[in-house]
């Protein structure tokens, strides 16, 4: 989850409590790639760090049997929101990743996790930073991701999972290579550096993470298929 939007409401983010992750860009190309890969209806999706709910509800207006989970209760609250406000059938949940949806399997798993770079070590991510601060590499939840998600897909089932280039794609190629995904990158896009991003630019750069001649960030949609 990119760290810059400030949304409260609108035509795509629906309504945003505060603390809660608002879409923006990595959002929208997370979309792009849902609208693209068509979810059939009755096909079962999961949306995990679902946040406001808005991949969610994208999925549910295919007529996908949506199941969303996110480990903030003001996330929780604010996707039950916007699924009553717009009517859709969602179900949400509330727990760490597919901890609350282990025993089940998807046609789509959506990921828009944490991923940005940050100092300090160990240091657990909290309060607001905990829905876009992901370590050292970026890399907290993605790896998890790209450990866990490949069993809960059915087969033929697709993982759709967006994080910015500074947190290691070919990484997340590999390990999704690994499980014995077809994986590829299916999206980019280039995006301005938001107020997080510039306000640890300089470690960024001092880390390798970013280059002198860096002044933008790109983020990269990953499409993960599990053989039939």
């Amino acid at each position: 989850m990119h760290p810059d939007g400030v949304g409260t409401r609108g035509a795509v983010t629906g309504w945003v409590l505060p603390g809660v992750y608002a879409p923006q860009d990595d959002t929208a190309l997370l979309a792009e790639a849902l609208r693209e890969e068509g979810p059939a209806p009755g096909a079962r999706v999961l949306d995990v760090g679902t946040g406001s709910g808005a991949l969610a509800l994208a999925a549910a207006r295919h007529g996908a049997e949506v199941t969303a989970v996110d480990v903030s209760r003001r996330a929780v609250w604010t996707a039950r929101l916007n699924a009553r406000l717009t009517g859709l059938p969602v179900r949400i949940r509330r727990g760490n990743l597919f901890g609350p949806v282990a025993d089940g399997t998807y046609d789509l798993i959506l990921a828009n996790p944490p991923y940005v770079p940050a100092p300090g070590g160990g240091r657990a991510p909290h309060g607001r930073s905990r829905a876009w601060d992901a370590g050292l590499d970026g890399r907290l939840l993605v790896d998890r991701i790209c450990r866990d998600a490949p069993g809960l897909l059915r087969p033929g089932g697709v993982l759709l999972l967006v994080h910015s280039a500074l947190s290691g794609p070919g990484r997340t190629l590999e390990l999704l290579r690994a499980a014995e995904l077809e994986a590829a990158v299916v999206r980019r896009r280039w995006i301005e550096f938001g107020p997080v991003l510039r306000s640890r630019e300089g470690w960024l750069r001092r880390s390798g993470l970013l280059t002198a001649a860096d002044d933008k960030e790109e983020l990269v949609v990953f499409r993960a298929e599990r053989a039939r």
